[in-house]
C-alpha cells in the first residue's frame, strides 16, 4: 500500500471535523509530527497541557531502562550461604537474595532447591534469610487508587515476587436465590478465604441487589474476606487477586517446596531489609529473560508489575542504593537528560506503570521520547516492542485500527485510566518512514441509550476518522 501525508494549514481547523465525535465535556490534547532530523509538526492542539499519561508512561520507563540497564540486563535470584556443606547439612544460613524479578516462578524456585539437593543438602541448620534490600520504602506508589489494590493488575512490585504475586479464587452461586455462594481456592495458593457472598437473581429490580457488588477485603497474613453479591448461574466464576503480604506468601510456598524436596530446616524463615555484607558462597542462581524481552511484554501487554519493578530497579542501579519510588523518579529524569538530552524536570513521575493518578506529562515532552526512540531504533529496537494494530498486544482487537487500512501499520502504546484514553506511537507510512503521534483524551464519559453499546464507541469513531486522514490508499 502506498501512503502519503495529508498536510493541513491551521491546527484547530484540522480537528474541527472530528471534535463533535467526542462527548461534550471531553478534553483533548493532540500532537503529530513527521519522524526525521528536523520534524514537521502536522497537528499541535493543546499539546502543552499536563495530562495523566496512564500506561503510556511505560514508554518513559522503557527508554530509561534501555539507556541505564541495557538490553541484556537480567534480574538475578541467588541462593548463597555464610556456612559450609558437611555431612549432608548446610551448616549456616541459606541467604536468598531477591531482586524484584517480576517473572520469578514457583517452578524456578523448585529448580533452585533441586540444585541444593544435588549438592547433597538434606538439612539447613541455620535460618533461611530472605534478602529484600534491593528496594526500600512502601511497595505501593503514591496516587494508586485504594480500591484497586486487591486486583492482580495492581499487585505490589515488591522485592519478593513469585508467580506474579497473584492467586485465583472461585465463586459458585447457590442454587437458591438469597443463599450464600460457595468460594474456593486451590491448595497451591497459601491463602485463606472466608466469605459471605449472597446469590441474587439475574432479573432483580431490588435497589439492594442493584448496588450489591462483589468485594475483596484483605485482613492479615494473606487472609481475605469476600463479600457482596453474585448473580445466579450454574457456572463457577474465577477472580484473580493480588497477594497482600509477599513475604508471608513466599515463605509458605518455600516451606512446602522444602518439604517436597525433603530438605529439613532447623531455623526460621526471616526477612532482612539490610544488605548482607559478609562474605557469602554461591549455591544456585536463577536469571530472568533479558530486559529487551521483558520490555516487549511490558509494552505489548501493558504489564504493570514489570513496569514498576523495572522502574524501582532503575533507581537502585543509578544511585547504587535501595530503589524507592522517589529516587527512581529522580533517576529516570537524570538518565533521560544525560543520555538522551530530554528534560522532564517539570513532569511528575510517581511510578513506572502509569497507575498513579499523580503522574503528569505534556505531549511536547512525550514527543521527545518518541522522536528519540525513532532516531535510535537501530540500536534500541523499541518500535517493534509496541502493540501493533490488529496483530498483537493491546491493539490487537482495538476496533479503531484493526479492521481498516491502519491495521498492521500503527505501532502504539495504549493508556487507560477511568476517563482517560491515551495513545502514543507511530504510523508506518513506508519502510523506515514514520509519523509519530500522541493522543491524550481526558474527561471522557460516553452515555448511550443503547445498553449494549461499548463505552468507548465515541473513541473508536474519533480515532478511525482522525488517523485515517494521515494515510492514503
Amino acid at each position: 500500500m502506498q501512503t502519503a501525508i495529508y498536510c493541513y494549514a491551521d491546527d484547530k481547523a484540522k480537528l474541527e471535523p472530528y471534535l463533535p465525535l467526542l462527548p461534550k465535556g471531553t478534553d483533548l490534547s493532540i500532537l503529530v509530527q513527521t519522524v526525521e532530523k528536523t520534524p514537521t509538526t502536522l497537528i499541535a492542539y493543546q499539546n502543552d497541557q499536563f495530562k495523566q499519561p496512564a500506561s503510556v508512561q511505560k514508554l518513559v520507563t522503557a527508554l530509561a531502562a534501555e539507556l541505564q540497564l541495557g538490553s541484556n540486563f537480567r534480574f538475578m535470584t541467588r541462593f548463597q550461604t555464610n556456612g559450609k556443606i558437611s555431612d549432608k547439612q548446610l551448616k549456616g544460613d541459606l541467604i536468598i537474595q531477591m531482586s524484584g524479578d517480576p517473572t520469578f516462578t514457583r517452578k524456578q524456585l523448585n529448580e533452585m532447591l533441586t540444585v541444593l539437593k544435588l549438592k547433597g543438602i538434606d538439612k539447613i541448620t541455620g535460618n533461611i534469610v530472605i534478602d529484600t534490600s534491593i528496594f526500600m520504602g512502601h511497595d505501593k506508589a503514591s496516587g494508586w487508587s485504594w480500591n484497586n489494590l486487591t486486583a492482580c493488575y495492581n499487585t505490589k512490585p515488591a522485592a519478593i515476587i513469585i508467580d506474579d504475586n497473584c492467586f485465583y479464587a472461585g465463586v459458585l452461586p447457590a442454587k437458591k436465590i438469597g443463599d450464600k455462594a460457595t468460594t474456593s481456592v486451590s491448595s497451591l495458593y497459601p491463602v485463606s478465604i472466608t466469605s459471605h457472598i449472597r446469590t441474587i437473581s439475574n432479573y432483580s429490580d431490588s435497589l439492594e441487589d442493584k448496588y450489591c457488588e462483589l468485594d475483596m477485603v484483605p485482613i492479615v497474613n494473606n487472609q481475605y474476606f469476600l463479600t457482596g453479591c453474585v448473580k445466579q448461574s450454574s457456572k463457577k466464576s474465577y477472580f484473580k487477586f493480588a497477594v497482600n503480604d509477599s513475604f508471608d506468601y513466599f515463605a509458605a510456598i518455600l516451606r512446602t517446596e522444602l518439604a517436597q524436596k525433603k530438605i529439613k530446616l532447623n531455623g526460621k524463615i526471616i526477612e532482612s531489609k539490610n544488605t548482607i555484607t559478609t562474605s557469602l558462597a554461591p549455591l544456585a542462581i536463577n536469571q530472568s529473560a533479558p530486559l529487551s524481552e521483558l520490555l516487549t511484554i511490558m509494552l505489548k501487554k501493558s504489564n504493570n508489575l514489570i513496569a514498576d519493578t523495572v522502574f524501582r530497579t532503575i533507581g537502585a542501579h543509578y544511585f547504587n542504593i535501595p530503589g524507592s519510588w522517589r529516587n527512581s523518579s529522580d533517576a529516570v529524569k537524570l538518565i533521560l537528560r544525560e543520555k538522551a538530552g530530554i528534560d522532564l524536570e517539570n513532569a511528575v513521575i510517581a511510578d513506572g506503570s502509569g497507575l498513579s493518578r499523580l503522574n503528569l506529562i505534556d505531549a511536547n515532552k512525550l514527543m521527545q521520547i518518541l522522536q528519540y526512540i525513532a532516531a535510535n531504533n537501530d540500536t534500541l529496537h523499541m518500535i517493534e516492542m509496541l502493540p501493533i494494530a490488529g496483530v498483537d498486544g493491546t491493539l490487537q482487537y482495538r476496533k479503531s485500527f484493526s479492521n481498516n487500512e491502519l491495521k498492521s501499520i500503527v505501532y502504539a502504546k495504549t493508556g487507560y485510566l477511568e476517563g482517560n484514553y491515551n495513545l502514543a506511537g507511530f504510523i508506518k507510512l513506508k519502510e523506515d518512514n514514520y509519523i509519530a503521534f500522541i493522543q491524550f483524551i481526558s474527561g471522557y464519559n460516553h452515555v448511550s441509550d443503547n445498553s449494549d453499546e461499548p463505552k468507548n464507541t465515541a473513541i473508536i469513531e474519533f480515532e478511525k476518522a482522525l488517523y485515517h486522514g494521515f494515510i492514503k490508499p
